[in-house]
């Protein structure tokens, strides 16, 4: 734990202008969209919040997965963005809960975030590189990846993971999925709220394969897929029983194969052995 939080603060110490000098174009633009994204405190996903109206299932099995498993434990919130999964480890009492983004405005947040709910005693924000930390090796007894896999170079970010995590060590992964027509068309007709990086590397099985390599892959649950039907009715009186509808289609149905590759989203733990 001293060794992290040794490495923790020299990270923050770092001058922005030095820090920024080691990143190279691709991470610069990512830096420069989040920034702005972030911007008043905003949350990326607001520009798509008809369609998160529909998530909260898979919402609420992070959320619960967080809350099972970090008492007394290190987490780590892996590019955390505003750092709301760090915070609710930190509520769920981690020993530490640590959050990395290479956006500067989103680690300002997240520590704002976290003074205002009397959380800064065990978080710690900080701008690091996910595909290079600068972090001690074995230093996590659990972290998350919460749409963010698909913003990295998988050939650098995995690698990077397996060598922070503790032995026993568990990420789970919540992502977007590949596949899907009708949402590869919805990409292409927003172009504004994806980096070009991002737009390229939705992630696959063919992903999955590749990270297995470096951790074992398990658990792995695919979601929504009837209930985006429903969005168009989130503001109507009847929107809790249609997506409770959906969300039943969806207990089914992405049961079978290959219907299940048309989900929205899937969620895998990655374990390192």
């Amino acid at each position: 734990m001293n060794s992290l939080l040794a490495a923790l603060e020299r990270l923050d110490a770092k001058k922005n202008e030095e820090w920024l000098a080691e990143l190279n174009d691709r991470k610069k633009a990512e830096l420069s969209f989040h920034d702005k994204q972030r911007a008043d405190g905003a949350d990326v996903a607001d520009s798509n919040k008809k369609y998160y109206s529909v998530t909260h299932g898979v919402n609420d099995y992070v959320q619960n997965w967080i809350a099972s498993k970090v008492k007394g434990k290190v987490f780590l919130d892996y590019a955390c963005g505003n750092g709301q999964s760090a915070r609710l480890a930190a509520m769920a009492g981690a020993e530490l809960a640590v959050g990395i983004d290479i956006s500067r405005v989103s680690i300002e947040n997240a520590r704002q975030l976290a003074a205002q709910e009397g959380l800064s005693h065990n978080t710690f924000f900080v701008q690091a590189d996910c595909e290079n930390t600068l972090l001690p090796g074995n230093s996590f007894d659990f972290a998350l990846c919460c749409g963010m896999l698909h913003h990295l170079d998988l050939n650098q970010a995995i690698p990077e993971l397996q060598r922070i995590l503790k032995q026993g060590g568990t990420c789970l992964a919540e992502e977007a999925l590949n596949y899907n027509p009708a949402i590869w068309l919805y990409r292409k007709l927003t172009p504004h709220l994806r980096t070009d990086w991002e737009k390229r590397h939705i992630l696959s099985l063919r992903d999955v394969r590749f990270i297995r390599q470096f951790l074992d892959v398990q658990d792995i649950r695919y979601w929504h897929l009837a209930a985006l039907l429903v969005t168009p009715f989130r503001n109507s009186s009847f929107f809790g029983k249609a997506l409770a509808a959906g969300d039943a289609i969806d207990s089914v149905a992405l049961r079978v194969w290959p219907i299940r590759l048309m989900a929205w989203m899937f969620t895998f733990e990655m374990v390192k052995h």
